[in-house]
């Protein structure tokens, strides 16, 4: 804007000094009115076109003052728009937090339900997994003691089973004492003579040399039956056995129980006749007897 100004500035002293030029100076002769003539014609035109531009210029001003308020209005306006915007993304983002923490703390609620929920449909599973064992168990046992129950009843009496077992046994009937042995001891496990059924169940496999047959049926006498009259005799022939299976060490260990156990018995006399005979103490511990 300045730099517009400054032809019109100087234009405009040039033709103050034309002018006083002009006044001050003596009547010109003819020659020089001619050009004095011309000069001020031209200062006229100069002075014309200065008005005409600082018309224009002061046009141009006015148009470039419009703009510039309009601008500034228009970003005034805009700056307002913005902060009203701001304002209004702030609270929205405010809200929109609120939102978002109280919907979290629905979610973690809903989850800790969920999660409470499952724990006790975990223990109503388990409960009832509990009473279908507990039902499938009870009718395992009715229906074992039912199928016991008709088995006993189909079955001889146990005196007389027991009797034709023992019979077929002394009369090396092996085959036929072992089903019948086998038998007491299916339909009647719980009496004394069951404990001796699995003795000479053990006695029919031991002479058949199927020691480790033999050494389960001694251990049944042995655990299920300890007090019967079949205890001794069984430990003593389990110790054989083992000796027979090569497991020498085991079955010196299992006479050495015998003859602690029953030391007056004449299984124990047995138990230390075949200890002196593999050449080891009868004792537990390092020592003789």
């Amino acid at each position: 804007m300045n730099t517009q100004r400054f032809p019109f500035l100087l234009f405009l002293s040039l033709a103050l000094l034309i002018a006083l030029w002009v006044a001050g100076s003596p009547a010109p002769v003819e020659g020089a009115s001619k050009e004095i003539v011309q000069l001020q014609t031209q200062v006229q035109q100069l002075q014309d076109q200065m008005t005409q531009m600082k018309q224009g210029f002061d046009e141009r001003m006015g148009v470039m003052k419009n703009l510039v308020e309009q601008n500034t209005d228009a970003a005034n306006k805009t700056t307002a728009a913005i902060t009203s915007l701001q304002t209004t993304l702030t609270k929205q983002q405010g809200d929109d937090a609120g939102r978002v923490d109280q919907l979290s703390g629905q979610i973690q609620a809903l989850t800790d339900t969920m999660d409470e929920l499952k724990v006790r449909l975990a223990k109503v599973s388990k409960q009832l997994e509990d009473m279908q064992s507990s039902q499938q168990s009870i009718a395992a046992n009715q229906q074992a003691a039912q199928a016991q129950a008709q088995a006993q009843a189909q079955a001889p009496p146990p005196d007389v089973l027991y009797a034709n077992a023992l019979r077929d046994y002394n009369g090396g009937k092996n085959d036929l004492a072992s089903q019948e042995f086998s038998d007491y001891i299916k339909f009647y496990p719980n009496t004394d003579l069951a404990g001796n059924s699995y003795f000479y169940l053990a006695e029919i496999q031991y002479r058949a040399g199927s020691y480790p047959q033999a050494v389960q049926n001694y251990d049944q006498v042995l655990q299920n039956f300890p007090a019967g009259t079949k205890a001794a005799s069984a430990q003593l022939k389990k110790g054989y056995a083992l000796i027979e299976m090569g497991k020498k060490d085991d079955g010196v260990q299992e006479l050495r129980h015998l003859i602690q156990r029953y030391p007056k018995t004449n299984e124990a006399a047995q138990a230390r006749d075949r200890l002196k005979k593999l050449g080891v103490s009868t004792a537990t511990r390092t020592g003789a007897e």
